[in-house]
């Protein structure tokens, strides 16, 4: 599908929300972005950071360096999600937007 944005991730008081936006459902070839989010209407919700984008996160000696950089700390998992997995591995980028879209 391209460089087509799937959806939107974020991070809230209670966890983390994911969430298809409708262009991307609308699609009749759309693509999950992991077998553990099929492709829905619905908002997805979990106290921890989805396994599938955790996993996107470096790890070892990678992710010391991560920390070091950037200043975050180890369990800040999606501080370190938007600063190191921008252009992962793969067809998923992470993207940060700005407060104001």
């Amino acid at each position: 599908m391209g460089k087509m944005q799937a959806g939107w991730l974020g991070e809230t008081d209670e966890g983390y929300t994911f969430q298809y936006i409708p262009e991307y459902t609308a699609q009749p070839d759309a693509q999950p972005v992991s077998l553990t989010l099929p492709v829905a209407k619905k908002p997805y919700q979990a106290t921890i950071l989805f396994p599938f984008f955790d996993g996107l996160i470096p790890e070892g000696w990678l992710l010391d360096i991560a920390e070091r950089n950037w200043k975050l700390q180890a369990n800040d998992r999606f501080g370190l999600l938007l600063a190191c997995c921008q252009d992962c591995i793969g067809a998923v980028s992470v993207v940060p937007i700005s407060a104001d879209e």
